[in-house]
């Protein structure tokens, strides 16, 4: 009997182990995912750097060094706070939107397909005529506090308001429109700039804003360029470019999560 307990114990305690080293791989993925194409690596380098440096000085005595790097190791936790920021409250949503409960989780991506016409139509028509548009729609976070900068409409979204509202003789055609369930919440909201300086300098400042946003939010956006007509599609970060109409609405559905039984129904737009 006492064997049995001993073996049992050791088996165990080998589950604790894999589930242990299990949990540690799943969250060093995500992290890792999240840092990809951002201004983190080079940070996270330097970091490495440091770490290496101080080993060395402990190993061969160097006592100077030591002193030097050890003063600064306070400080380090700081830094990585202040400089990971963004990055750290992405993982926190990242992270955050994977546990949550499917009846815990926002219904609002889910709208009607009329809806998602009625933007892809706009969005087409705007590029055709070479007139700038970012349009910013809700998921899971919430955007009602940057809504709040701009102007409130609260208005059902169709393509002619879109259309009026992105007209350079509309007052409201500057800044984003930010889209929650079927509705218009705001317009003219002037969303925070991306600080990646891997971004490329060819892309202006509603592609920075559309970056910025998606980057701070699990918002997606849609950006139309003025000078070029040029349709991209924004999520985490990342820009889809040069899209034509069915790129544009396969990126939409599949990012908004649109089920599948209800694609299958979709009319093409030319």
């Amino acid at each position: 009997m006492q064997y049995f307990g001993i073996e049992q114990n050791g088996f165990i305690s080998g589950v604790r182990s894999v589930i242990d080293i299990t949990l540690v791989f799943i969250i060093c993925y995500g992290l890792l995912k999240l840092l990809q194409r951002t201004r983190s690596v080079p940070v996270l380098v330097g970091i490495l750097v440091f770490g290496v440096l101080y080993w060395l000085s402990v190993a061969q005595e160097l006592a100077t060094l030591e002193f030097v790097l050890r003063s600064a190791l306070p400080y380090v936790g700081f830094a990585i706070i202040v400089l990971f920021q963004s990055e750290i409250r992405q993982a926190l949503i990242y992270f955050g939107n994977r546990l949550a409960l499917p009846t815990m989780r926002s219904k609002s991506r889910h709208l009607g397909q009329t809806v998602y016409d009625e933007i892809v139509l706009a969005v087409t028509t705007l590029s055709t005529e070479k007139i700038g548009a970012l349009i910013v729609l809700e998921r899971d976070v919430s955007l009602s506090s940057l809504a709040e900068t701009g102007v409130q409409l609260d208005a059902k979204l169709s393509y002619d308001l879109l259309i009026t509202i992105f007209n350079p003789a509309v007052p409201l055609h500057d800044g984003a429109v930010i889209i929650k369930d079927e509705k218009i919440i705001a317009a003219s909201v002037f969303l925070p700039l991306t600080k990646n300086p891997v971004v490329s300098r060819e892309l202006g400042t509603r592609h920075r804003a559309a970056i910025g946003i998606t980057e701070d939010t699990d918002a997606v956006a849609i950006v139309v360029s003025e000078e070029t007509g040029i349709i991209s599609f924004v999520e985490r970060g990342d820009v889809s470019r040069n899209l034509n109409t069915n790129q544009l609405r396969e990126m939409l559905l599949k990012a908004m999560k649109l089920p599948k039984q209800q694609l299958k129904t979709e009319v093409s737009l030319n």
